[in-house]
């Protein structure tokens, strides 16, 4: 029953950030860094190791380092990324770059929630309107992580599988 509530109680924070025809643009925290704490010690170790997911790994590019923080077993759910953790090693590696770890968080994080073994992490995205590509509007991701014995062992996003480009003559 705890998870059914925290999965419905995201799923209100997911639509509330959802964009509209006359949306409500997202707003991230002006503190991010401060959303990856919790007075429940067993919660707080959980958003801090999803904060160093977010960081380190996605933010800096230090998948070197990705074993501190993710499972060899790494069930991925985004149909882009195989599971395990060589594979999705791999994955990032093969298009990014290692930066120096920020100070803080860049990533616009708009909430951490955390309860029983999951923690979701929703951010906001920027995107180009499609319709008018002079445009832009803001919506929202979300990361969700299934955590064990302090590191993340099974991975929920938005990602779908992209359309084949087209062949250019």
């Amino acid at each position: 029953m705890k998870t059914q509530s925290f999965l419905l109680a995201t799923a209100a924070i997911l639509f509330a950030c959802a964009p509209a025809f006359a949306q409500a643009p997202v707003v991230a925290s002006s503190n991010p860094d401060a959303l990856f704490h919790d007075k429940n010690p067993k919660l707080d170790a959980e958003k801090q190791a999803a904060y160093h997911i977010e960081k380190d790994l996605l933010e800096a590019n230090h998948w070197d380092e990705a074993n501190k923080w993710i499972t060899e077993r790494y069930i991925q759910h985004n149909p882009q990324v195989t599971s395990g953790l060589a594979p999705v090693v791999k994955f990032f590696k093969s298009f990014t770059k290692p930066s120096p770890v920020p100070a803080h968080l860049g990533i616009p994080v708009v909430a951490v929630v955390a309860q029983g073994d999951l923690v979701i992490v929703v951010t906001k995205r920027t995107l180009t309107d499609p319709r008018d590509p002079s445009k832009k509007y803001t919506t929202s991701w979300f990361d969700m992580w299934r955590m064990k014995d302090g590191k993340a062992d099974e991975h929920w996003d938005a990602g779908t599988i992209p359309p084949p480009k087209s062949a250019s003559h």
